[in-house]
Parts: C-alpha cells; structure tokens; sequence
C-alpha cells in the first residue's frame, strides 16, 4: 500500500501530517456512532441488567478521549505524522487536535481538502514554487496562486492568526482579503514572495490590530506610493518583529521612529538600504530591547553636512544589551564598523552576505565574536578572512560564503584553503555553503573528518565541469567521503568535475539524504540510477545540465510517489518518456516546461527533447491554473 504523499513529504524537513482524502464514509459514520452512544452513558435512572448506566463506554471512545487529550501536546509534525498513519481512528483524531498545518507544495492537496480534514487550524504555512525558481530558472507567471487558498480559509478558519508563504504568487487583494478575514490575526511571514505591493501591506497594517509580526524576506514587492509604515495603528502597537530589508522604496522614517517608540514590545526589527547609520542611531535610542537588528545601509545619507559632528554610535550598540542577531550592512561603509564591537561578544548570528568588506576589515570584527554560532559573508574576505574565522568561531554551526562575483572565468578569492581552516577550526560546524571557482579532494575529505556532524554540506564550484585543481582529478573521492564520513547528512549539493563514481558513493552511504542538489554532472544514466536505487529517504531531488536521460528517469519508477518533486532542467530527457512515466504513475502530475516550441499532444517523436521537467505528487491532479507554457502530460 502507498502511503499518502503528504504523510512522506512530512517526514522532510519534519513537516506536517498527511493530507489524504477523508475517512471512509462507512468509517466517519462508525466514529460518529461510538461517539453518540458515548453519550448514552450515565442517562436514565433505575437499575436492572438493562439500564444504560451500567454500560462502559466503548473503547474507542475511550481511545479518542485519551487520544486528543495527548496528542495536544505533540508538537513535531513529524510525530504527528506518525500518530495519524497508525489508524482511523488515530488519523481522525491527530485532525482534530491539530492547530498548525504545513502544506510543502501549494499543488499537493487542495484548500478544499486541506480545510475540510483540518477544521481547528490556528497557524497556516504554504510553499508554492520550486527552489531553482530563485536562479531564474522558471517563468514568474508559472502559478502558485494565494488566491484559492485565502479563499477557502477565510471560510474555513475564522480564528487564523498566523500565515507563512514562501514562494507564493501574492495580490494586494489577497492581502487585504486576509486582513478583513481574520480579527484575530497576529503573524504574516512573506519569504521570496512577488505579486503584491506596500498597498496591500497597508492593508494589513491598519486592520490587523493585534499583529505581532510583519516579516518581507527576499520577497519582490511594488511601490504603490502608500507608506505602508505609515499605516500601523497610532496608539500602542503589539509588534514583535519587523522585517522589511527587501523593500527597495524609501520609508517615511519619522513614521518608522514613532512607530518604533510606541511597540515596546519589539524584538526583531530589520531597516531597508533607504536608512542611514544616522537614522539607525536614532531608532537604536528608541528600541534598546531588540534582539535581533538589520541596520539598512549601515553608511551616512547624501544629505549629511560635511563637518557635522557624528552620534556616538558604539553607545547606541552598546545599550542593546539582548541584541544576539545582526544583518544588514547593504551599502556598507566599513570606517564605521567600530561601532558594533561592543555587541560582538554576545552575537550568535552574524549576516555579512551584503557587506563588501576584506579580511583586514573582518579580523577586529569576527575575533570578538566568541560565541557566534551562524554566520553568512561574502568571498570578498578572502581565505584569510576565514582563517581569522576559524580562529576565533569554535561554536560555529553554520557558514555561508556567497560570491561577490559569479562569473565563471575569475579566479575566486576563497578555495580549498579558507575550508580547510574552517574544518580544522569550526569541529561543531553543521551546515555549511561554500561557493568558490577551486577546490580539491584533499580539502573536502578533510571535511568530512573534522567535521562528521554534518547535515547540510553545499560545495558550489562555479565553472562547469572543474577537477581538482591541484591533481586535475575529478571530485569523486571528496564527495565520497562527505557521505561517508557525515553519518547524519541529509541535505548535499554537488559540483564541480564528477563522474558516476561519486553518484555511486551517494547511491551506496547517503541513506539518510533527503535533498540532492547536482549541476553539470555525471557520466551516464548510471550516475541517477545509483542516487534512486541507493537513496530511500530521497524526497527532493534538483538536476540541471547533467546528461541523465529516459532510462535514468525510469529507474526512479518504485520511489517517486515517496518524494515530494524531481526537477530536471537541460537534461537528455525525452517527451515520448516523460509521457510513458505520466500513463505508468497516474498521481504523479508530470509538467514540462518549454520556451518556444508548444506540446503537440500527438507528438510522441522520440527526439523530442525536453526542456524542463518538474514531477511532484499530488491528490488532485493536475492544476487548473496553467500559463501556456506548461503541458500537463
């Protein structure tokens, strides 16, 4: 028997429960009925063998009783997931019990289905596009609409309080559809979400009263000339976190600077490039409780006075006695980074992937930064940057180093060097994503020995196709011994000069890994085949320029209705076996992607080649929404 696809994209990520059709009728009646005669239980008066007092209730009802009065207090959707898989009655339960709900692809189940089974639900989180639609490599009008959704919850959930959309296709209307809907409403989190502007945030910000969060990440947004900022309720405020560093229009700041003063209960607070350092000290005096800071520009404004004497801006920083989180520095001006030193030794997260700093610059900085634990830079701080890194970071759980410069044809400024200190540095480190243009075997199996607790490990070498740079070999052995070596990875991205043998290391010790990542990759067919024969726990799998093929797509026939999409991009893929993979996997939905050329549908030509495929389970089918350039095979 399969399982429902939403009961395995749960165990991705720990994520929610299955979203599978509805009991049984026979199954809903039986439940109803026990549930019914429970309540039979201690009326009537009198005794005799006959009398309904002397009868114990059934032990279902029993179950279910215990059941929802546990179940309350499981807060892993992946425990959930397990609880509603063991039976009826447990599965009908956990629904009753449940108050958050995480839907990991907007097309996976519908608003329809989704709100009929969940009929309690508090906190709502949808994902719509797939990740590679960050790199541009899907059409923005490809779908993933908020409409439908909004729709059936305004009905549905009166009590809402919390939404999180990532990748989602977003109006002005459906922001103000859900503003008007929910009196209750307190979290709105937008994470790389288009669509919508700063009127529809407006919207929200004046009729959701009690709202605690307001989070834009990485989200695209218009400037519809309303001051969204302005738009927030002009008596106390419950805000908790405001995040706004992705709105490139300039803010009213002294709306900013009052709303700031009159939310005392604000933690989070991340300023647009639109603000100053000036502006910055000006909110760091009215807010000195926050927890988590992103400074704007972190640079002075065009219209400062020459000569005019500065604020003592490291007094500002050093008020904020709980700030652990800092981001920001978009256009930074590096002389005024003395200013954060006094709040370094307590930092845990640093985020420097907008700050064009160098080593030199980075070294006063990151050896104050004892206890940081995540921190985020640009290459620009070259392998001696992440030298003083090491030196200085042996908390450190996470690293990101981003490129300055993605081009292909440079010689990048951080290699094998800056990851080997960072392995022999940083032994607790579990998430790393490291872009370079050179690397080595040598470096990556060091790695994997320093540093075996390991769950996220994404080398990027940009350049296609490169070997180690120091033997010319391909990067099998050290991807190799990543799986090897890091007993509790499950999420990889590879690179770089490889062949199927290092598809055969992951194939063979990756059988925890649950995303795969390749690019300009592979031999041969083989090298899939041994990722979806050898992976059980697979449950996100992104190809792009590999040259996998038909028979490479075929060999994952036993497990894709276990995993959540396959994304395939540039392949050798055909669409006379991308329609035979459609007719054999009815609830696969199998959607092919084109530039130019339309789907003829009584095209079965063999050199047909496919441009884009994306496959992902779902329990309605294929959509209704479909832009012209997609065919649903």
């Amino acid at each position: 028997m399969i399982e429902d696809p939403l009961s395995q994209m749960s165990e991705d990520d720990d994520r929610s429960p299955p979203l599978d059709p509805g009991c049984p009728e026979s199954v809903t009646e039986s439940l109803t009925r026990t549930r019914n005669c429970s309540g039979i239980s201690g009326s009537g008066s009198g005794s005799g063998s006959t009398s309904v007092e002397l009868q114990a209730p059934y032990p279902d009802q029993v179950l279910e009783n215990v059941l929802e009065n546990v179940l309350c207090f499981l807060t892993s959707r992946r425990d959930r997931s397990a609880a509603s898989l063991v039976c009826k009655s447990w599965y009908r339960a956990e629904a009753l019990t449940r108050s958050e709900l995480y839907i990991g692809n907007c097309y996976a189940v519908s608003p329809r289905r989704a709100t009929a089974r969940f009929t309690k639900i508090r906190s709502v989180a949808i994902k719509g596009k797939p990740r590679f639609a960050d790199f541009n490599l899907m059409p923005s009008n490809w779908g993933a609409h908020f409409l439908p959704w909004v729709a059936f919850m305004a009905k549905a959930y009166p009590w809402l309080e919390k939404v999180y959309l990532k990748r989602m296709s977003i109006t002005d209307h459906d922001l103000a559809h859900l503003a008007k809907s929910f009196p209750g409403f307190k979290e709105l989190v937008l994470v790389c979400c288009e669509g919508f502007g700063t009127y529809g945030l407006g919207v929200v910000a004046s009729t959701c009263r009690q709202l605690r969060v307001l989070d834009l990440i990485e989200s695209e947004l218009a400037d519809d000339e309303e001051d969204f900022i302005d738009c927030f309720p002009e008596s106390h405020t419950c805000l908790e976190s405001l995040i706004f560093d992705c709105v490139d229009c300039t803010v009213n700041f002294e709306a900013l600077e009052a709303l700031v003063a009159r939310s005392p209960r604000l933690k989070k607070l991340r300023l647009n490039q639109s603000l100053s350092i000036g502006q910055l000290y000006r909110i760091l005096i009215r807010a000195p409780q926050l927890t988590h800071l992103g400074t704007g520009s972190f640079s002075t404004s065009d219209g400062m006075i020459q000569g005019e004497q500065e604020p003592d801006y490291a007094s500002a920083f050093a008020a904020c006695k709980s700030l652990v989180c800092l981001s920001g520095f978009r256009e930074i001006m590096p002389e005024f980074l003395p200013a954060i030193y006094p709040v370094c030794t307590n930092l845990t997260s640093l985020n420097f992937s907008y700050a064009d700093i160098n080593a030199e610059q980075l070294k006063p900085v990151i050896s104050r930064c004892i206890k940081l634990q995540t921190l985020w830079v640009l290459d620009t701080i070259c392998d001696e940057g992440l030298q003083a890194v090491a030196a200085a970071c042996k908390e450190l759980r996470e690293l990101r180093v981003f490129p300055f410069d993605a081009r292909e044809d440079i010689e990048g400024p951080v290699s094998e060097i800056g990851l080997q200190a960072i392995s022999e540095g940083c032994r607790k480190l579990q998430s790393i994503l490291y872009f370079c243009q050179r690397m080595t075997n040598a470096a990556v199996v060091a790695m994997s020995k320093n540093c075996p607790d390991l769950v996220v490990f994404r080398l990027c070498i940009m350049g296609r196709l490169r070997p180690d740079h120091l033997t010319g070999q391909p990067m099998d052995e050290g991807f190799g011994a990543i799986v090897m070596n890091c007993k509790k990875l499950t999420r990889l991205a590879v690179s770089g000069l490889l062949t199927d043998r290092a598809f055969s290391y992951i194939g063979e010790y990756g059988k925890l890994v649950r995303t795969l990542s390749v690019a300009f990759a592979g031999d041969s067919d083989e090298g899939l085949k041994f990722v979806l024969e050898g992976c059980p726990k697979l449950q996100k799998l992104e190809i792009r320029d590999s040259p996998f093929g038909d028979a490479a797509l075929r060999s994952g026939l036993h497990h894709y209705y276990n995993m959540r999409f396959l994304w395939m991009s540039s392949c050798r893929l055909t669409l006379q076996g991308c329609r035979e993979i459609a007719r054999e996997m009815p609830r696969l939905v199998v959607e092919v992607m084109r530039d130019e050329l339309r789907i003829d549908d009584n095209d079965d030509g063999p050199g047909d080649n496919v441009q884009i495929l994306y496959m992902y389970r779902s329990l309605e089918g294929p959509r209704d929404d479909t832009p012209e350039f997609v065919d649903i095979l």
